[in-house]
């Protein structure tokens, strides 16, 4: 099969790999229908995450069943399947907690590469979530979105106590901000503000609920939020970028009582325990619970009530995956979209 494999700080590839065949009993192979570059991905692009040689590329899925293990009771081959980055049993006590991406034998789906053709699944049980039926070609982009950007966008919202009568304030602009704009306004929130610069970002904000835009960033967009908010700061507020800087901007954006739901993935940030403390705001993120908002989501997208797949601004063959790379890097693109 072909697949995306990263050599170095900016050298992507798309080679022959060998064809993934069931390894354990509670594994699936499926066909990739779509595939993408995450803004994560481009933390070890961008030579910033050390590579300990050449690593295969990829963690967001979608496609059709091809084989399943011995062991594989809920999954057959011919159904589309959903799956999140972690792979997760979704039995064990986090993962009924709703802490999937804490499951106590979860697979980091990174670590096998899904901008590919042909992808292993483990646990498949508990890690895909069949769609009823073959989807419309246009909704695939969208579920592609739930695999992780949508889902992770969700926990953001929800870790950020969104909902109705809150404000919340979004800090990040890539398709994971601009998913929790939109999940931000799928729980009900009065009022949510982007923290944007860009206009083409500012205007999928807007279409997906944004109700302000802020172009200020640091010190001056944390005074503009104040000022929006009399004074007192937002309610909520998801951080989807993971630097120093939006952390913090976040953290002082937030009124006393409030929350930041934080899912940037974090880069050399640290937080001065006496703000922290003072600042009475609440704190929950990390790597996204993603297949605990999987059923409701894909519901939400095969409803047409939610189109996440916007956030796709590029596509191109798997066999250019490279360029994909090289337009989210340069900020031509919000998220590129594979075909393979």
């Amino acid at each position: 099969m072909r697949g995306a494999v990263l050599y170095a700080p900016g050298d992507v590839r798309v080679e022959d790999r060998p064809d993934p065949v069931i390894v354990e009993p509670t594994d699936a192979v499926i066909r990739l229908s779509a595939t993408c570059v995450c803004g994560s991905d481009l933390w070890p692009y961008r030579g910033v995450e050390k590579l300990d040689g050449a690593a295969p590329m990829g963690h967001e899925y979608v496609g059709v069943v091809e084989e399943v293990g011995s062991q594989v009771t809920t999954i057959r081959p011919g159904q589309f399947v959903v799956g999140s980055f972690w792979a997760s049993d979704n039995t064990c006590e986090i993962c009924r907690a709703g802490y999937q991406s804490g499951c106590v034998h979860r697979v980091l789906m990174g670590s096998i590469g899904t901008q590919s053709e042909l992808a292993r699944i483990p646990l498949a049980d508990g890690t895909l979530v069949a769609t009823p039926g073959m989807p419309d070609a246009d909704l695939v982009p969208s579920l592609l979105a739930a695999s992780d950007v949508l889902g992770t966008g969700w926990f953001g919202a929800v870790a950020a106590a969104a909902g109705p009568g809150k404000t919340v304030v979004v800090v990040g602009d890539g398709a994971v901000g601009l998913c929790g704009i939109l999940a931000a306004g799928q729980l009900g929130a009065e009022r949510v503000i982007a923290m944007s610069r860009h206009a083409p970002r500012q205007e999928l904000a807007r279409r997906f609920g944004a109700t302000d835009i802020v172009t200020e960033r640091g010190d001056e967009g944390v005074a503009r939020i104040k000022e929006l908010t009399g004074g007192l700061g937002a309610h909520s507020v998801i951080e989807a970028v993971g630097t120093q800087e939006s952390m913090t901007q976040a953290i002082r954006s937030t009124r006393p009582g409030g929350y930041v739901g934080f899912v940037g993935v974090s880069h050399d940030v640290a937080l001065q325990g006496d703000e922290l403390f003072f600042s009475l705001v609440h704190l929950h993120g990390g790597p996204a619970p993603v297949r605990q908002y999987l059923p409701e989501l894909i519901g939400l997208i095969c409803d047409r009530k939610i189109d996440p797949g916007q956030v796709f601004d590029l596509t191109l063959p798997l066999d250019q995956a490279a360029e994909g790379y090289r337009a989210m890097d340069e900020r031509r693109a919000i998220k590129a979209l594979l075909l393979p």
